[in-house]
């Protein structure tokens, strides 16, 4: 099984509809993360998708995301500052909290590094973060831009040259990163923190990690990033980099207290939320256990059968002990068997066998596929006997279920 991809969009803090993806592990996801990337970039640079990809490799499911006015994203960059990239952080939180899990894992590079560390205090479900290459200072970008101060301090304003594009800078965008001290928020940080840092980066020198480092109280970590450039580039530098980050966060991410046990008596089926995405179910039947969920396309995770897929399970299933039953009292030759069911709707109007005549009717299809030295006749009759399944009869006939509220649980 390979990773998924999602295409996603939230709200960010003004309002504007910003681009992201959703990077799903091939199973269940054991933690969710959250990526900033670096200052003028979008999610889809190199760094961030390899990251992101080999995170989810491992089990981690990341949310990357282009902040207002870059990449995919609506908005005018001209109007944001460090200030409003923390906030969309913030909003992306809230988008996973909403829709999946609370992230636990904050990663940010470069001055998304230093967003994710000025917010990380306003995530509290976050145990670890991780930056790299990011500057101590938000202020230090303001170094991408010194020619063109003179003319933002006078004009209010002024177009500067950043990786190859032209990006409007205002005065406003100077005087925000100066107000954010980010040594600060690192000495409150509270998490497991570690520091991801080229020795050699031209971009942000490898004493912005010092200084974050030392900031920073324990737990905390660093980690050289030898000769690697400041966006990663090369595809090994970011593989190491996913993978140390991988085995370095299990430590902090993954040591939730295992949920109490689900007990169902005999003839008992008990179902509870597991707290995973919107709809995954937890299902203990007598002395087994089982999941439920629904597809990535209706909105779940897809961590466990559909309540349809269990139904035509039970049907399937009975079925088939049926026709064993059978042929084993009636000394049938039957090897094996392997029944195929699938469900949807139809206009009642389609079905000549039914007394509903309006509207649409639930179908079942069911195929028997039967192996075994059997004549035409005994297959036949095998045919009859799967009609007569117990749970076959259930769904034909009228049912009654009775509902009642019971209180609180712990």
């Amino acid at each position: 099984m390979s990773i998924r991809s999602e295409k996603v969009t939230f709200s960010g803090a003004g309002g504007d509809i910003l681009a992201a993806r959703l990077d799903l592990p091939p199973g269940r996801p054991r933690a969710y993360a959250l990526f900033a990337h670096c200052f003028t970039c979008n999610k889809d640079i190199f760094a961030a998708s390899r990251i992101a990809g080999a995170l989810a490799m491992q089990g981690i499911a990341v949310l990357r995301f282009d902040f207002t006015g870059l990449g995919a994203s609506e908005g005018d960059f001209a109007n944001t500052n460090f200030s409003s990239n923390i906030a969309d952080l913030l909003c992306a939180a809230d988008y996973l909290r909403r829709t999946h899990a609370a992230p636990k894992l904050l990663i940010g590079h470069s001055l998304g590094g230093a967003a994710v560390l000025m917010a990380a205090a306003q995530i509290p479900e976050a145990t670890a973060a991780a930056t790299i290459g990011a500057p101590a200072d938000p202020a230090h970008v303001a170094a991408h831009f010194t020619e063109a101060r003179p003319e933002i301090e006078a004009a209010g304003e002024a177009e500067v040259l950043l990786v190859g594009r032209p990006f409007r800078i205002k005065k406003q965008f100077l005087e925000d990163i100066e107000n954010h001290k980010l040594e600060r928020a690192v000495a409150d940080l509270r998490k497991a923190l570690m520091v991801f840092h080229a020795p050699r980066d031209a971009t942000v020198g490898i004493d912005n990690a010092s200084r974050i480092f030392l900031a920073a109280k324990h737990p905390k970590s660093f980690v050289s990033l030898d000769d690697a450039d400041h966006l990663l580039s090369r595809k090994a530098d970011a593989v190491y980099v996913a993978d140390v980050l991988a085995a370095w966060a299990g430590r902090y991410i993954c040591r939730e207290e295992a949920p109490t046990e689900l007990n169902a008596a005999t003839g008992t089926v008990v179902v509870e939320e597991t707290g995973e995405g919107k709809f995954t179910q937890r299902i203990a039947a007598g002395p087994h256990r089982l999941r439920a969920d629904e597809p990535v396309s209706y909105g779940g995770l897809d961590s466990g059968p559909s309540p349809y897929d269990l139904l035509l399970a039970g049907l399937g299933a009975c079925t088939s002990m049926t026709l064993r039953l059978y042929a084993e009292r009636k000394g049938l030759a039957l090897e094996k068997t392997r029944v195929i069911l699938s469900h949807d709707k139809i206009h009642a109007e389609d079905c000549e066998t039914c007394e509903t005549r309006s509207g649409k009717i639930d179908r079942i299809q069911r195929t028997i596929r039967i192996n075994g030295d059997l004549d035409d006749a005994e297959r036949q009759r095998l045919m009859e006997i799967a009609d007569k399944c117990p749970v076959h009869r259930t769904l034909e006939s009228e049912i009654l279920i009775e509902t009642k509220a019971d209180g609180r649980f712990d």
